[in-house]
């Protein structure tokens, strides 16, 4: 029994069609569909594999960073606080968001842990980077490991702060709560558990400075060149500016 042969034209198409994985998706335009204080939203027109141009939806953010606060007795920072999307409130880490164009990110670290757990740290490693939710938004967040603690001033609680709660607990108990399903946020889940891996094997810790590679830059960027680079970069740019 003899193969059928293979028609010139499905020869030469599968001989220039790209291999998986080597494809480029060149982004043929793009528009900025809504801006809000600490998100925007933008659609990208991207040339996929075949040549279909097809439009992809994208939540472009400031990027953020979050703290596993390790105390002297073992223990981590765990808040509690309410988010609307969840409509619960949610365990988690101390943590904010870069708004301050070109901010190191440890700087806005140590700010975020004095105003929410209200202490400070005199030696901080790298846990890891992440991308939160990489289908459609651009949030990274770098998350640290912070020791040697002491008390620090707290600013006066506002919104959804005013009624946070704070706790801390034992890591490895945390990690626990991370495998029962009682911390639901990603952030807090990989801090956990990259923490409570570093710790309990004695990896060697990561220096804090190593470049946040993949921090996203376009929609502080853009602000940024809008309002000026000392701007509020959580203000909307007004039509003009």
């Amino acid at each position: 029994m003899t193969s059928t042969p293979q028609s010139a034209a499905q020869s030469s198409s599968e001989s220039t069609a790209p291999s998986a994985g080597a494809h480029a998706f060149d982004v043929v335009d793009s528009e900025i569909l809504v801006e809000a204080p600490i998100i925007a939203l933008r659609r990208d027109r991207v040339r996929m594999p075949g040549g279909r141009i097809a439009a992809r939806e994208i939540v472009e953010h400031f990027g953020a960073v979050a703290v596993v606060a390790l105390d002297d007795d073992g223990r981590i920072c765990l808040l509690r606080q309410w988010r609307q999307t969840a409509r619960d409130r949610l365990i988690e880490l101390p943590a904010g968001i870069l708004d301050v164009a070109g901010e190191d990110p440890l700087v806005a670290a140590r700010r975020e842990l004095a105003e929410e757990a209200g202490v400070a740290a005199e030696r901080w490693s790298l846990l890891t980077d992440i991308y939160v939710s990489p289908g459609f938004a651009e949030e990274t967040v770098r998350i640290y490991l912070a020791e040697g603690l002491s008390d620090a001033d707290r600013p006066e609680p506002e919104d959804e702060e005013a009624d946070m709660t704070e706790s801390w607990v034992d890591l490895a108990e945390a990690a626990d709560m991370v495998i029962r399903g009682e911390v639901l946020n990603s952030i807090a889940v990989a801090g956990i558990l990259c923490a409570h891996v570093t710790l309990s094997e004695g990896r060697v810790r990561r220096e804090a400075d190593v470049p946040f590679a993949i921090r996203p830059t376009r929609l502080a960027d853009r602000r940024a060149a809008a309002l000026g680079p000392d701007a509020d970069l959580k203000h909307v740019p007004e039509a003009g500016d």
